[in-house]
């Protein structure tokens, strides 16, 4: 049976439920299921200070020392040695220290003429990898991690000299920036330059030696380089006029792309209601002078200007005037 509120029980039924109360056996209510409220996790200590342009410039320098650093020390190392640029993001300091792996040897270098401090960071499989072929060993059964020696140190300095030295390079192409290793310490935590807050560009790398494959971390507080931020930030060409070959070469890459140019004669501003209003015969009075002629736009931008006419039965326009120029009649 069922009624306007719901179903209603018969007198069997609620016999059975009077029966089942006595003995204690009522069936438990069913917990109501509860709707999830979705959180969403924000980070409010990610900083921003590096714009997007430094911070592409910086990932180009990387990937430039990539190039000239896998060459170089594949040659020194005798064994093909590759980096690749893998991450970068900005994070506070502390935040970016703390993603290094635990693993790692750091360098801390001189940025100069600025006097500023940056950090450089290696897998230690990377460095003693390193450390053995250059002291004529081989890697083909890997490398077991072991406490570095006086001379595994002086070895490990001089291999961060060489990726110092490659990365010199572009910098000093780029900012006219030159660094110089300071300390190496396998201590990373006492590697602490800054405040824990500042706002650090971590540009993480892979290096794969033989069958080795590491981690490096560069870490670039904003304070190293708010001197020269600017250099970072320019365009590659902004350093002086491009030359005619340049020039010639743009022209020729956008010579054949087509686009949409238009006359127009002149323009006025009017209510929606009085251009709905515009009937046959109407006289509409342009804001510019009979004798100023019309003007050619390519898209949006005016380029010439000129006199209407036509050729055979098309309307035509002659240009009179180059407005970028300022040439005459032609």
């Amino acid at each position: 049976m069922t009624g306007a509120g719901g179903p209603v029980l018969s007198e069997d039924a609620i016999a059975a439920l009077v029966d089942a109360a006595r003995d204690g056996r009522l069936p438990e209510d069913k917990p109501t299921p509860q709707r999830r409220r979705r959180m969403r996790a924000v980070d409010f200590t990610r900083p921003t200070k590096f714009t997007a342009e430094q911070e592409r410039r910086l990932g180009r320098t990387l990937e430039a020392f990539c190039r000239t650093a896998s060459t170089r020390l594949s040659a020194e190392l005798r064994v093909p040695l590759e980096f690749e640029l893998l991450t970068s993001s900005q994070l506070t300091w502390a935040n970016a220290h703390s993603q290094v792996p635990s693993s790692s040897t750091a360098a801390i270098f001189n940025v100069e003429p600025i006097g500023t401090k940056m950090l450089l960071s290696t897998e230690s499989s990377l460095l003693l990898g390193a450390i053995e072929l250059l002291l004529g060993g081989s890697i083909d059964g890997g490398v077991k991690d072991r406490r570095m020696t006086d001379i595994d140190q002086a070895l490990g300095r001089h291999f961060f000299e060489r990726l110092l030295a490659q990365l010199t390079l572009i910098w000093t192409d780029v900012a006219g920036l030159e660094l110089q290793l300071e300390t190496v310490d396998q201590h990373l935590e006492t590697a602490q330059m800054v405040s824990v807050s500042e706002p650090t560009l971590s540009m993480m790398l892979e290096a794969r030696l033989g069958g080795i494959s590491a981690t490096l971390a560069l870490l670039i507080p904003w304070s190293a380089i708010a001197p020269v931020a600017d250099r970072f930030g320019s365009r590659e060409d902004s350093n002086g006029p491009r030359s005619e070959d340049e020039a010639s070469s743009v022209r020729q890459a956008v010579g054949t792309v087509e686009m949409m140019v238009r006359a127009e004669v002149a323009s006025v501003m009017m209510p929606i209601e009085s251009v709905l209003a515009l009937k046959e015969g109407d006289l509409l009075r342009l804001n510019s002078p009979a004798a100023a002629g019309i003007t050619l736009y390519a898209d949006q931008v005016p380029v010439h200007t000129g006199r209407p006419g036509r050729s055979g039965s098309r309307r035509a326009v002659q240009v009179t005037n180059n407005i970028a120029k300022g040439k005459g009649p032609r």
